[in-house]
């Protein structure tokens, strides 16, 4: 079959997510037959560099031979039964390896991230009910946060193109001043611009407690808001005020979480040592984690939820109503959990987080011979890489993309800023193309 004939088809019978369909009849959809290591293979033969990790899942690259095997064996003996009423080995075992990493126990599975936020939203809400205190019901985030595009978890996003034609299915909820070092003043530090988002996060939550049941935070990057990065002595002062007021503390990890800013989990950076250097557990800071994305490797759809041994002891009880009655059909499914216990795997054998911080530094410094280019906030926090580009052309980020196919090169620009996410696998030469090429690609469209 050609390639005509799939893009054909395609057209033809998939709405394809986050896109324009109209937009692809000018510019068409790439079909592709393989993947191999960092690199997307069209069926012509032509080959990709995967900056992006496939929407930011895939950590050990395509083709994974050991998390492949994985699915494999698991296949051999179970490939799905449902989690009401049963149990079984992988689900457990993963369950024990996420509560030993982050200090929070009892996972409860989805499959995406925008359902962990459901979650973990209800999860806080129906937590206060349970212990007296319906009125703690409404929820705040940050400012350019996103959590997700279902509806509870758009209620506490604030990217307008996701969340304005649906205001009025939402819940309403309060957006905090974000802490991203590229709003403060000039000469104000990235941290004193922190401490000073954090006395207006007080001042608001001081005035709201009694009704506020749970703050929502993508901890140290705002991906979504182009990789908008900010000091962690933020969640410092956040968790102490949220403590404080009473107030729950959900860590949306489901971007940053596995490594990709220099920890196993962002939140593992506060109150010790920066720049990749572990502090504490997440549990130290937050009552709740989403995690999703890279935790299968990019293999299949899996999200947990993990909270503290408190929050599970409010739904502990005789009464049906007080149970946390969420679920749906493929929770904790068997394949999903087994590559991930094999993602978990690589991440302990082969000592990843060690690594990433060696290749992060030598990403970085090769990023440097993009600065004679019109490009502001050069930017690193682990495995997440991007520059902000001087331009006033509306189709920038389209043309970005356009161009950087052309030249084997997967870059999805966020507005003006174009970032790297890529699969901890990529080796010295693979870090040269993928940064050279995006010097060309630059200097062809500015």
């Amino acid at each position: 079959m050609s390639n005509q004939d799939l893009l054909n088809r395609s057209m033809q019978s998939v709405w394809h997510p986050c896109t324009q369909m109209q937009q692809h009849e000018s510019f068409p959809l790439t079909p592709i037959q393989r993947g191999e290591g960092v690199w997307l293979y069209d069926a012509d033969g032509k080959k990709y560099l995967d900056t992006v990790s496939s929407w930011w899942v895939n950590l050990f690259g395509h083709n994974n031979p050991r998390i492949k095997d994985a699915i494999k064996q698991q296949l051999d003996t179970l490939e799905h039964v449902m989690l009401a009423g049963f149990t079984h080995e992988s689900v457990v075992a993963l369950s024990e390896q996420l509560a030993e990493l982050t200090g929070l126990g009892h996972a409860f599975y989805a499959s995406d991230g925008a359902s962990a936020t459901e979650i973990a939203l209800k999860m806080s809400f129906h937590y206060w009910r349970n212990i007296g205190q319906p009125n703690k019901t409404k929820f705040i985030s940050l400012q350019n946060s996103y959590h997700g595009e279902t509806l509870g978890a758009l209620g506490v996003t604030d990217v307008a193109i996701f969340k304005d034609t649906y205001a009025p299915l939402l819940m309403q909820s309060a957006q905090m001043p974000s802490p991203d070092f590229r709003l403060a003043e000039a000469g104000e530090s990235a941290q004193d611009y922190a401490i000073r988002c954090a006395a207006q996060l007080e001042q608001y939550v001081a005035q709201h407690y009694t009704e506020l049941a749970a703050f929502i935070i993508e901890p140290l990057v705002q991906c979504a808001a182009g990789m908008a990065m900010y000091h962690p002595i933020y969640l410092t002062k956040a968790r102490e005020i949220c403590s404080q007021y009473q107030v729950h503390l959900i860590a949306d990890e489901i971007a940053v979480g596995f490594g990709r800013t220099g920890t196993m989990f962002a939140t593992e950076q506060v109150g010790g040592q920066v720049g990749g250097q572990a502090g504490g557990q997440v549990s130290d800071i937050a009552d709740f984690i989403c995690l999703s994305k890279g935790i299968t490797g990019g293999y299949l759809p899996l999200s947990a939820v993990l909270t503290t041994d408190e929050i599970y002891q409010a739904f502990y009880d005789p009464s049906t109503v007080r149970g946390f009655l969420h679920s749906h059909s493929y929770t904790g499914n068997p394949l999903a959990c087994s590559a991930a216990l094999a993602t978990l795997g690589i991440f302990e054998s082969e000592d990843v987080i060690a690594k990433n911080r060696d290749k992060s530094a030598l990403i970085f410094e090769k990023m440097q011979v993009l600065t004679d280019l019109p490009i502001k906030h050069l930017r690193h926090q682990g495995m997440i890489f991007a520059f902000d580009v001087v331009t006033d052309n509306p189709h920038f980020s389209r043309q970005c993309y356009q161009v950087g196919m052309q030249q084997g090169l997967l870059l999805r620009p966020i507005g003006n800023t174009v970032y790297y996410m890529p699969p901890y696998t990529m080796d010295a030469a693979e870090i040269a193309f993928m940064i050279n090429c995006t010097r060309a690609v630059m200097q062809s469209i500015l």
